[in-house]
């Protein structure tokens, strides 16, 4: 277990007042890391930083000036900058792509694309100055799958992936790794906002939806927990995945 600690390493958050960032904040700071919770809900990521002796930075990553200031005051609370975990992002409409709300389609793409590539510039040179660093972009099993009635999130999410081994190509020369996390579905009030959206759309009964397309197609027959992926960021996080660059990992109960 030596290996999966992260003492007095600083480390950025995004989307980190709920769900799987949460999760993460609080995992890094048992592991012993200075965290800095980033975000747009002031209070959810006040609450967290309290809870983990953190710092809370309001962020909206759609802006590169926000994206730099939280980068440089974190900087300045810790000393540097060893991981950033770019977990800020929106679950995009929910419906048939030629029917969806191309408005919110473009949002989508705004937060998950252009937020993450805002975060993963400015931490690529900081680190690559340091020397060091681990950078884990937020993908999921849909950036391996494409999915009915989520082209938008399936979209940025695949190129979240190839940004991945992009970057991951570009710093590994410098001692920077990036790899990219591939979470299925995870239990919590996210889950429940787009199953309230899909049976809608698709006019069939919730229960129906999270047997069918979550649960029972699971090889272990149940959700995935935010702490579940939390443990494995905490892993690639650490230096005992000192080795593994541009790699994308699935944590999904086996969703095949």
């Amino acid at each position: 277990m030596s290996g999966l600690v992260l003492r007095d390493r600083v480390a950025i958050v995004t989307g980190g007042g709920s769900g799987i960032g949460r999760a993460i904040a609080r995992r890094f700071a048992e592991a012993g890391a200075r965290v800095v919770v980033a975000g747009r809900g002031e209070a959810a990521i006040g609450a967290v930083a309290a809870e983990t002796g953190g710092l809370a930075l309001p962020c909206d990553v759609t802006q590169l000036d926000q994206v730099e200031a939280l980068f440089a005051r974190a900087r300045e609370w810790g000393g540097g900058c060893d991981v950033l975990v770019n977990n800020a992002g929106q679950t995009g409409p929910v419906g048939a792509l030629a029917d969806v709300d191309l408005a919110a389609w473009r949002e989508c793409v705004e937060v998950n694309l252009f937020g993450a590539m805002h975060c993963l510039r400015v931490a690529a040179r900081i680190m690559g100055e340091q020397g060091r660093g681990s950078i884990i972009n937020m993908s999921s099993r849909m950036g391996l799958h494409g999915y009915p009635m989520r082209t938008a999130y399936s979209a940025t999410k695949f190129a979240l992936i190839g940004m991945t081994e992009a970057v991951a190509r570009e710093v590994g020369p410098r001692g920077v790794r990036v790899n990219a996390l591939c979470p299925g579905a995870v239990s919590g009030e996210l889950m429940e906002r787009v199953i309230a959206a899909r049976a809608a759309a698709e006019g069939r009964p919730p229960e129906e939806i999270i047997r069918r397309d979550y649960t029972d197609s699971a090889a272990l027959r149940r959700w995935l927990s935010p702490e579940e992926v939390a443990e494995t960021a905490l892993f690639l996080a650490s230096d005992a995945s000192s080795a593994i660059t541009g790699e994308r990992i699935r944590v999904d109960c086996g969703r095949f």
